[in-house]
């Protein structure tokens, strides 16, 4: 079944950047779509500007594109860059913690693992079977209740001498929780910004902080739990919650349900599935599970290659500091109008940067071969921005869990064959090589069947006329 956009936007950027659009032509179209979104228009302050799409032949800006921390400015979109920020610490001070409390008291190395993967394994079916309640309520609401609801688990944990099966239990309740906030966290930011411009820095805003929060809590978050302890680094993880949900049901919009409670519960997924440009987008996405693969063989690389056991850290480092600094650089360089012609480019470079690890390399080469990995991998963001785009309104936090879910279960297949492979042909560096040469032959044919998709997308805008009952821009 397929779902009309309610917010009567051209589906993906091209449609709006198809780049020999006549000036009167667009303003007519865009003027005639907002006044048909007016009762789905996000919540936004007052004084947030109006950005004008970015330039094209044909299209006359007069406003230079925003900056990134232009989107602070929005009221909303503030609470849920706090609020996330928070949470991505709290989780960290959270795995760590568990990962001592459980070693500490049963001495089993194996234990400390089991509980550490605890807390991502739930989100694989919350991901898939919960996401859709982010359509089916108030997506403010659920955000609310989920925090809440998170706070009172972890609380539990942090009593003191829990028995290990009521932890067990409480770990998988957390991630599960977590999975429809995650969604309708999402979704909202998409009806917040209603401009691509705004959106797309608001995603970059929100990837170099989660990246650095994990950096932050690769360095610092065991430091931090041997000092304070494990229960006080619980509970300042369940106070981070509870703050959560007070700033978000304080100056987070309440929109009405954007999807129905008659959907069915995988509708999402099959919209997701269903649509060419989603399956390549999702394909491109899906990549980073052999782009995770060095993470999972950080010890054994570092053995490998010579590298002091201290090495392990700067390994798993490099490439989220990549990261950050490859979101900053396409931020600042590469338009928003020009962002979905280099996305393949960038993903085939993300993976092709690993298979020189066939050179054996020394410490710097590794790190910097890391480092390289992790800058062109910022097309990530992109994707999953393109993708939120596409997809309607009424079932974007489903199709989001299911794209969730899918990335979790990549990254998670791909550093459990990772390590057999490696074990199997005796060679960690060689293991990513290989891994970056598959990259390279799943990421070509997908880059060329998006460049395909998008010149159809851009084909099928010449013909359309949008719901608005406006006639499409006619090319000059």
């Amino acid at each position: 079944m397929r779902y009309p956009d309610s917010n009567a936007r051209a589906p993906l950027i091209t449609q709006r950047y198809a780049g020999t659009l006549s000036d009167a032509a667009v303003t007519e179209w865009q003027d005639a779509a907002k006044s048909t979104r007016a009762t789905h228009r996000p919540l936004e302050d007052a004084a947030q500007p109006e950005w004008e799409p970015p330039a094209g032949p044909g299209v006359d800006v007069s406003r230079p594109a925003p900056s990134m921390f232009a989107v602070l400015a929005n009221r909303e979109f503030r609470a849920l860059w706090f609020t996330e920020a928070m949470s991505v610490a709290g989780d960290q001070l959270t795995r760590v913690a568990l990962a001592i409390l459980v070693f500490t008291r049963t001495g089993s190395a194996l234990w400390s693992a089991g509980i550490y993967a605890l807390t991502f394994l739930p989100a694989l079916a919350g991901g898939l079977g919960l996401s859709h309640f982010a359509d089916r309520y108030r997506r403010r609401t659920l955000m609310v209740v989920c925090s809440a609801a998170q706070a009172v688990l972890v609380g539990l944990m942090a009593i003191p001498n829990m028995p290990l099966w009521v932890l067990f239990i409480l770990v998988i309740g957390v991630p599960l929780i977590q999975s429809p906030a995650v969604a309708a966290q999402n979704a909202t930011t998409r009806e917040i910004f209603d401009e691509d411009d705004l959106y797309f820095r608001s995603q970059e805003l929100r990837g170099i902080t989660t990246n650095t929060m994990l950096l932050i809590g690769l360095g610092g978050g065991g430091l931090l739990v041997a000092w304070i302890g494990t229960s006080w680094a619980l509970a300042i993880d369940a106070a981070t919650f509870a703050l959560a949900a007070l700033i978000v049901r304080r100056w987070v919009g309440n929109r009405p349900p954007a999807g129905s409670k008659q959907d069915h519960w995988l509708a999402g997924a099959r919209f997701v599935f269903g649509d060419r440009r989603l399956r390549i987008l999702i394909t491109l996405s899906w990549l980073v599970g052999l782009a995770v693969i060095p993470e999972g063989l950080a010890a054994p690389l570092a053995a490998e290659i010579g590298a002091p056991s201290k090495a392990v850290g700067l390994l798993l480092a490099a490439d989220p500091l990549g990261f950050i600094v490859g979101t900053f650089l396409i931020s600042r360089y590469v338009p928003v109008s020009a962002r979905p012609r280099v996305i393949g480019v960038l993903a085939a470079a993300s993976v092709a940067v690993l298979t020189l690890f066939v050179l054996q390399p020394n410490l710097i080469f590794a790190l910097l071969l890391l480092f390289l990995a992790g800058a062109v991998g910022a097309y990530q963001i992109t994707v999953m921005s393109l993708f939120n785009t596409i997809v309607p309104n009424e079932i974007r936090g489903g199709a989001f869990g299911a794209a969730r879910t899918g990335l979790r279960v990549a990254q998670g297949l791909g550093v459990g064959l990772g390590g057999a492979v490696a074990q199997l042909i005796g060679s960690s560096a060689n293991t990513i090589a290989l891994a970056g040469a598959l990259g390279v032959v799943i990421a070509i044919p997908a880059t060329i069947a998006w460049s395909r998709a998008q010149r159809a997308a851009n084909t099928e805008l010449t013909a359309r006329t949008p719901r608005t009952g406006v006639p499409a821009p006619q090319t000059t």
